[in-house]
């Protein structure tokens, strides 16, 4: 969700688990206050904030150390996202996550637990070896402070490439739980536009497994076709804990009611 999706999380805190984890992001233009505010209003509903920080916008180690307090007041501070974030060049101190991380501000602040960013299908502006790099580092930097980890991915519509990099992972040591970046039913017209923006894959060939009718452009797509052949394809024991991670795109309701309804998560 994000700082204004407060009342659409009203709305849907019926359909969703008490304690599940909901991701609350770090948007340019919004506050430090509507941050905070969304975070309360997670916590407040039997929820699980997880709010991000959004390295390169962080202008100062003040501006990061008046974030982590805040959320820690509102009980939110427990949890956290590090991600680089979109600005190609920082607005202060952090250049990406891993300087986030190796300061050490995030364990002074009571932070007990970091999910970092994961790319199966890379990234659009950063070579595969450097994905790779980083995310070594960032799990060790977090192991060697007692932080608890978690690897979020990117949102795809492919298993292939996520499996091949959930093998690759595991290969190189990283134990860390994983959850699998999954675009919650919305139309396919927002859906194509959400993956030009973020760097993901859509070619003809992945809609159509997906189960994109790219002849009907106005119709929904739900992600049930791609967990259905996720679930195929994970294996326990080769890679470890692995679960599911709803981008929402602002559809808050409408992805719990799939979740709650669609056969392809009975098993879940």
């Amino acid at each position: 969700m994000t700082g204004k999706d407060a009342g659409a999380l009203v709305d849907a805190a019926g359909l969703i688990p008490p304690g599940t984890r909901v991701n609350v992001t770090f948007l340019a233009g919004e506050d430090l206050a509507t941050r905070v505010s969304a975070a309360r209003a997670v916590r407040e509903r039997g929820l699980r904030p997880v709010p991000h920080i959004s390295a390169r916008r962080l202008r100062s180690e003040s501006e990061l150390a008046e974030y982590l307090s805040a959320l820690a007041e509102v009980g939110a501070a427990e949890e956290i996202c590090v991600v680089g974030g979109d600005p190609a060049r920082p607005a202060g101190p952090y250049a990406d996550a891993l300087a986030v991380i190796r300061s050490g501000a995030l364990a002074r602040s009571g932070v007990r637990h970091v999910s970092v960013a994961g790319y199966p299908e890379g990234h659009p502006h950063i070579d595969t070896p450097t994905l790779w790099c980083a995310l070594e580092e960032k799990h060790a930097a977090l192991y060697r402070q007692s932080l608890g980890a978690t690897v979020i991915t990117q949102f795809g519509f492919d298993p292939a490439p996520v499996v091949a990099w959930l093998d690759e992972l595991r290969y190189r040591g990283v134990d860390a739980p994983v959850r699998i970046g999954v675009p919650g039913p919305a139309g396919v017209k927002r859906l194509l536009r959400y993956a030009r923006r973020f760097g993901v894959q859509s070619s003809a060939g992945i809609v159509q497994k997906y189960g994109f009718s790219l002849t009907n452009l106005l119709g929904t797509a739900g992600p049930g076709r791609f967990i259905k052949r996720l679930q195929e394809q994970i294996d326990p024991v080769r890679h470890g804990d692995v679960s599911l991670h709803f981008y929402t795109f602002g559809g808050i309701r409408v992805t719990a009611e799939w979740v709650r309804d669609d056969e392809s998560m009975v098993t879940q």
